[in-house]
C-alpha cells in the first residue's frame, strides 16, 4: 500500500490517535510486549533429572536390595542415582529464555504523535496506528510503515542478517517483497543508523515480525540428542535383559539345581547387582562434564550437558554468514581507476593493508587519482572511526567506515583532513538520488566531492580522472567493471568530483548532477574470516558437510562461499525459490545445494528440519534474532558469544564466546573424543559387569560355589567404577579423530563390534574367575580364601582391560599406551590401595569374609589380568586386520554434502 492508503486502513493520521483512541486500541490489542515463556519450577526440573530408564531400573534394584536387608547396596545404588540427578540439574539449572531475551531488545521508549503533539511515551503503551518518530541512535519499538523517509537507514541484521544498513523510503514495494527488501518497512528490535523517519505502527507484540520469531522459537519443539535417544534405547534393552536372565536364572536354580527359595533369591539378588551398571549414569555424566571443561577452554560455552556429546556426531553444519564465517566488518577490497585496478590488502577495521598494481606495492600519496580519490573518500562522508589500543571500531553506516579505513591505509588521516578542508555545505545521501555530496574549501579552492551508486554516478560524469590528464568517460569499459566486482561479491561505490565557483555556498542537485570528473569505483564485502577456510577444510575432511544459510543476497553469499571453498562452483537457491518446493524437493536440494541465499527465519527452519529428515544430525549457528527458532530446532544450537543477540544465546546448546567459526571445529573434535571415551566407559563396564554376571550364572548352572558372593561383587563395582572407570573420562584425543567420517545418526549406542568386544572380554573374565578360583582349590585354600582370590583376579583383570580399552581404534601395547595419564595412574594408585584394605584389613575381612593372600597368590592373581590383557590386544589386532580388508569404500562428503 502507499503511505496514506496505510493510514487509512488504520483509521489514523499524520497527527496521530487521541488520548480515548489510543486507550480503547490498547485495551484491544494489549501491551506491546511478548508473553513471558512458563517455567518449570526448580523441582520439576530437578524430578525431570530422573526421568530416564536405566535410571528407574536402577531405583528398582535399590528398592529390591532395600527389601531384602542389603542395606549397603540401596544406599550405594541411590547415592549413585543422586549424584546423577545432581550433577545434571546443576549442568541445565538455567531455564531458556529465549523469548525474555526478545523482548529486552525492546526499546522501552519511544516518541510518539498523539493528537498532534509529539510525545514520549513507554514502548509497552504504543498501540497500530500510533504515529512513532525515528532519529538516529533509536531502537525501533514496533513493526511501522514508513510516512516519511529522510536520509533514513535502519540495521536489520538481527532479522534479515545482511551486514550493510537497509536504506529506507516510503513508495510502496512488491507485496512478495522479502523481509530485506520491504524498504517502505521499519521492523520491531531494528537499531536506525542514520538519518530520522516518522512511521505509522502495524504491529505490536507477538503481531511484529520479532514475535512472529518468538512464537516459532515457542512452537519449536526441542529434539532429544543422540546419545540420549541411544541411552533409553540402551536402559531399555539392559532391563529387558537382566529380567529375562534373571527370571531364567531363578527357575534353574529352584527347579533343576534345587535350591531353596531363599538361596534362589539371593542369587538373583547376586546377579542384578553383577549385572546393573550401578556407576555408568554417573560415569556418563561426569565424561559429559568434563567435556564441557575443555571446551570452555576452547571458548565454547556449553549451555545443556548433552549437546558436548552431539558434536561428535554432526554431520552437517549450516552457517550463518554475516558474522559467523565473515567479520561483520565492511573491507575494501578493490580500487578502479582509469590507470588500472588496484586491490588493497587488510581484514575489517584494521588500518594495516599494502595497495598494489598487478602484484606491485604502490603509495597512494604518489598516485595524483588515488591521492583525490582517498580525500573523496573522507570528505563526503559521515562515519566517525575510532582506534583504541590498536583496535577499530567504526560508528555510522559500516561502508562509509570502510572507506575511512581505506584512507588511513592510504596514509590520510581523516581528522586532519576534514580540518584541512573544512565542509561548506552538503546533500546527504537520499535513497531517490542516490548519492551524497559535499562541498569543501581546499588549497585549490571549493570542490564538490560526490559518491554513490555507480550507475547514478556515471550519468552524472563527462570524463575520467587520470595520471596524465583527464579522458573521455567510456561508458561500456565502467558499467564492465561494476559488474565484474558485482559477480564477485562485492558492493560497488562510485567517487567523483569537480571544482566549484569560489561564491557557490550551497550545494543543490542541478548543480551537483552535471560536469562530474569520475574517479574511480571501489568494491566492498564483508570479507571471510581468515581462520574459517582452515577450518572449512578441516570439516570437510572429517566427513561434515557445510550449508551457509544467509538472508544476504545471493552474489555476495556465492563469492564467500567461493572464499572459504565452501564449494568449487556453488549454485545459490534463494528464499523465493524454496517457497515453490515442497517437503521432498526440499530434501533433496537441502541434501545437495550448499548456498541459500534471501532467507527467512521460516526458510531456516525448514532447511534445518529438511536435513534431519534426511538422517542428518545438523548443528545450527548463527547470531541474529532471525536465527532463533533453527538454534533451537537443529540437534545442537551454536550462536555467536560476542556479537550473538541475547535470543540467539537462549535458543542455543552452545555459545562461542570469540565468535571463531574455527572454535566449532575444535569443540566437534572434542564432541567426538567425548564420544569416544563414553564409548571406552562402555567398553569396560559392560564387560566387567557382564564377566561377574556369567560367573554366577555359570556356578548355578554346572551346579558349583558361588567364586564371589553378592556384597563382594558390590565392592568390586564400588571401588572400580569410580577409581578405574572415571579415569576414562579424562583421556585425550586419540590421532586421527578429525579424519573419521560422524557416525550415522541412528547407530546404536551399542555397535556391533561393541558387542563383540562385551561378550568375549565377559567370557575372558567368567573364564579367569573360575581358572584362579581352581587354582586356589588346587592350591588347598578353603573357600573364604579362594574367593578372595577371585575377587582381586577381577579386579586385576578389570585394571588391565583398562589399558587396553584406552586405544579402540588402535593398539594399547605401547609406550605411551601402557605409561597411562595421571587419571589412570591416579585411579590405579586408589584401586590397589583399596584392595590391600579389602584384603589383609581385620575390619573389612569380618564385613567382606577376606583372607590374607600370600605372594604366589598375588602373583596368580596378576597373571589373570596380564593374560587377559595380551588376548584382547590380539583380538583387537586381527579384527583389525579383518576390518580393513572387508571394508567397504566410502566417499567422501561431495561440497554439496551429499554422502553415499
Amino acid at each position: 500500500m502507499d503511505a496514506e492508503a496505510a493510514l487509512q486502513r488504520l483509521s489514523s493520521s499524520q497527527h496521530g490517535l487521541s488520548s480515548e483512541d489510543a486507550a480503547r486500541r490498547l485495551s484491544a490489542h494489549g501491551p506491546n510486549r511478548l508473553p513471558t515463556a512458563r517455567r518449570r519450577s526448580v523441582l520439576t526440573r530437578f524430578l525431570g533429572q530422573f526421568h530416564n530408564v536405566l535410571i528407574y531400573v536402577l531405583l528398582a534394584a535399590g528398592a529390591a536390595t532395600l527389601l531384602l536387608g542389603h542395606l549397603s547396596d540401596s544406599l550405594v545404588i541411590a547415592g549413585v542415582v543422586l549424584v546423577n540427578a545432581v550433577v545434571g540439574f546443576i549442568q541445565e539449572g538455567r531455564a531458556e529464555r529465549s523469548i525474555d531475551a526478545i523482548r529486552a531488545m525492546m526499546n522501552p521508549r519511544a516518541g510518539v504523535m498523539r493528537a498532534g503533539h509529539r510525545g514520549n511515551l513507554a514502548a509497552e503503551d504504543i498501540v497500530p496506528g500510533d504515529i512513532v518518530l525515528l532519529e538516529a541512535g533509536d531502537r525501533v519499538p514496533a513493526d511501522l510503515r514508513l510516512l516519511r523517509a529522510h536520509n533514513l537507514t535502519i540495521d536489520e541484521a538481527v532479522l534479515t542478517g545482511e551486514s550493510v544498513a537497509a536504506t529506507k523510503q516510503i513508495e510502496p514495494v512488491r507485496a512478495d517483497a522479502a523481509l530485506g527488501d520491504r524498504a517502505s518497512m521499519a521492523y520491531s528490535g531494528s537499531l536506525v543508523a542514520a538519518g530520522h523517519g516518522l512511521g505509522v505502527v502495524v504491529g505490536t507484540g507477538r503481531d511484529t515480525q520479532i514475535g512472529r520469531i518468538s512464537t516459532m522459537i515457542g512452537a519449536v519443539e526441542s529434539l532429544s540428542t543422540p546419545l540420549m535417544r541411544a541411552m533409553d534405547r540402551f536402559a531399555r534393552q539392559v532391563s529387558a535383559a537382566i529380567l529375562g536372565i534373571s527370571a531364567l536364572v531363578f527357575a534353574i536354580a529352584v527347579l533343576w539345581r534345587d535350591y531353596t527359595l531363599d538361596s534362589a533369591l539371593m542369587v538373583v539378588v547376586g546377579l542384578a547387582v553383577a549385572a546393573i551398571p550401578e556407576g555408568l549414569p554417573a560415569v556418563m555424566t561426569i565424561t559429559l562434564a568434563v567435556g564441557v571443561r575443555r571446551m570452555a577452554r576452547r571458548n565454547a560455552i556449553i549451555r545443556r550437558l548433552p549437546a558436548v556429546e552431539t558434536l561428535g556426531a554432526v554431520s552437517v553444519i549450516c552457517s550463518d554468514k554475516t558474522g559467523t564465517l565473515t567479520r561483520n566488518e565492511m573491507t575494501v577490497r578493490g580500487l578502479y581507476t582509469a590507470d588500472g585496478a588496484v586491490s588493497v590488502e587488510g581484514v575489517g577495521y584494521a588500518t594495516q593493508g599494502d595497495f598494489k598494481r598487478e602484484g606491485m606495492r604502490l603509495e597512494p600519496a604518489a598516485d595524483p587519482v588515488l591521492s583525490r580519490l582517498l580525500h573523496a573518500a573522507v570528505l563526503c562522508n559521515d562515519a566517525q572511526l575510532h582506534t583504541v589500543d590498536g583496535a577499530s571500531t567504526v560508528d555510522g553506516d559500516p561502508m562509509e567506515g570502510a572507506l575511512l579505513v581505506l584512507a588511513v591505509k592510504g596514509g590520510l588521516d581523516p581528522a586532519r583532513a576534514r580540518a584541512d578542508y573544512p565542509r561548506r555545505d552538503e546533500i546527504p545521501f537520499d535513497a531517490r538520488h542516490r548519492y551524497m555530496a559535499s562541498l569543501n574549501d581546499t588549497d585549490g579552492g571549493p570542490i564538490i566531492y560526490v559518491k554513490g551508486a555507480p550507475e547514478r554516478i556515471l550519468d552524472m560524469c563527462v570524463d575520467v580522472a587520470a595520471a596524465a590528464g583527464h579522458r573521455p568517460l567510456d561508458r561500456a569499459t565502467w558499467d564492465a567493471a561494476t559488474q565484474h566486482a558485482a559477480a564477485e561479491g562485492q558492493r560497488v561505490i562510485a567517487l567523483a568530483c569537480r571544482h566549484a565557483a569560489d561564491s557557490e555556498a550551497r550545494l543543490s542537485p542541478e548543480r551537483v548532477e552535471e560536469g562530474l570528473t569520475l574517479l574511480g569505483l571501489v568494491g566492498l564485502i564483508d570479507p571471510a574470516r581468515s581462520e574459517a577456510k582452515e577450518a572449512v577444510r578441516e570439516c570437510r575432511t572429517a566427513g561434515i558437510a557445510l550449508k551457509m544459510i544467509t538472508g544476504d543476497h545471493a552474489e555476495t553469499a556465492r563469492a564467500i562461499a567461493i572464499q572459504l571453498a565452501l564449494a568449487d562452483d556453488p549454485e545459490v537457491i534463494t528464499g523465493a525459490e524454496l517457497d515453490q518446493m515442497d517437503d521432498a524437493t526440499l530434501r533433496a536440494t537441502a541434501a545437495a545445494m550448499t548456498v541459500f541465499a534471501r532467507t527467512s527465519p521460516e526458510h531456516k527452519l525448514r532447511l534445518v528440519s529438511a536435513l534431519q529428515a534426511n538422517g542428518s544430525v545438523v548443528a545450527m549457528t548463527g547470531d541474529g534474532v532471525n536465527d532463533a527458532p533453527a538454534l533451537k530446532r537443529a540437534d545442537i544450537g551454536v550462536a555467536m558469544g560476542g556479537k550473538g543477540t541475547e535470543a540467539a544465546k537462549e535458543a542455543s546448546e552452545m555459545v562461542l564466546a570469540d565468535d571463531n567459526f574455527a572454535t566449532i571445529v575444535a569443540a566437534v573434535r572434542e564432541g567426538r573424543t567425548v564420544y569416544d571415551n563414553l564409548t571406552k566407559v562402555l567398553a569396560w563396564t559392560l564387560p566387567t559387569n557382564g564377566g561377574e554376571a556369567l560367573t554366577i550364572i555359570c556356578a548355578v548352572l554346572f551346579g558349583l560355589v558361588l567364586p564371589v558372593t553378592p556384597i563382594q561383587i558390590l565392592w568390586v563395582n564400588m571401588v572400580t567404577a569410580v577409581a578405574l572407570g572415571l579415569t576414562l573420562a579424562f583421556e585425550p584425543t586419540e590421532p586421527g579423530t578429525m579424519r573419521r567420517h560422524p557416525r550415522a545418526a541412528g547407530a546404536p549406542l551399542l555397535s556391533g563390534r561393541l558387542v563383540w568386544r562385551i561378550m568375549f572380554v565377559s567370557v575372558l573374565m567368567a573364564a579367569g574367575a573360575f581358572g584362579v578360583q581352581a587354582i586356589a582349590e588346587t592350591w588347598g585354600h578353603d573357600t573364604e580364601t579362594a574367593r578372595t582370590m577371585v575377587v582381586n583376579a577381577l579386579v586385576a583383570m578389570e585394571v588391565f582391560y583398562l589399558f587396553s580399552v584406552r586405544f579402540i581404534h588402535g593398539t594399547s601395547l605401547t609406550f605411551p599406551g601402557l605409561l597411562g595419564t595421571p587419571a589412570v595412574l591416579s585411579g590405579l594408585a586408589g584401586v590397589i590401595a583399596c584392595q590391600l584394605a579389602f584384603t589383609y584389613a581385620a575390619p573389612l575381612q569380618a564385613i567382606f569374609e577376606t583372607r590374607a593372600l600370600s605372594l604366589s597368590d598375588l602373583l596368580a592373581v596378576a597373571g589373570a589380568g596380564g593374560i587377559l590383557l595380551v588376548v584382547v590386544e590380539v583380538e583387537k589386532r586381527l579384527f583389525g586386520l579383518w576390518s580393513r580388508g572387508h571394508r567397504p569404500e566410502r566417499s567422501r562428503a561431495t561440497h554439496g554434502g551429499n554422502q553415499k
